[in-house]
């Protein structure tokens, strides 16, 4: 399986209210391909009999609290763009997203990830549905993968018990359902 296109650009991490939600049924639109042959991970690659329905870049933060004198994951908040940089998705905790376009969500878990050659930068990783929600983008989910990521590693060393710390990062989501 290749890559699909990444598109370059960011958006400022928004909250529902800011992202100008919509309760139209639209569909989104995916982000334009721009690189088809960059190769995925073979741990982070979609079963056959999948089918893309939608890649968007996200910008965001990975959040850390600490505990035990460690960093330790706690959650994403990342808004996630379309191809002319609007924000229609947003992520969270779960991990979920969930689309400000028609309401669909879909919560997923990691299946496995791979190690990024970028300094700093989270796992790429293969996600699969737990929970789907609504007919809209996140209805018919079955895969999400977490590619070309950006940031967004712990900081090294100790901590102090009960401190956070959001780290910025930037990733590529592609989001599957099984093939019609």
């Amino acid at each position: 399986m290749k890559r699909v296109g990444l598109f370059v650009g960011a958006a400022a991490l928004l909250g529902l209210a800011a992202c100008g939600a919509t309760t139209g049924t639209a569909t989104p639109t995916p982000v334009a391909q721009a690189s088809p042959d960059a190769a995925v991970a073979a741990a982070v690659q979609v079963p056959a009999g999948q089918q893309l329905v939608g890649e968007y870049q996200a910008t965001g933060v990975q959040t850390y609290s600490c505990a035990n004198n460690a960093w330790k994951g706690l959650e994403p908040a990342a808004t996630l763009v379309d191809k002319d940089s609007k924000p229609i998705i947003l992520h969270s905790r779960g991990p979920v997203w969930v689309s400000t376009v028609d309401g669909s969500a879909v919560e997923a878990a990691p299946v496995d990830g791979a190690k990024n050659d970028i300094k700093g930068a989270v796992p790429e990783l293969l996600l699969k549905t737990k929970t789907a929600r609504g007919d809209g983008l996140f209805g018919k989910v079955t895969y999400v993968q977490r590619l070309a990521t950006e940031g967004g590693v712990a900081p090294s060393g100790g901590c102090q018990a009960g401190a956070q710390i959001s780290v910025p990062y930037k990733a590529l989501y592609t989001f599957f359902a099984p093939a019609a």
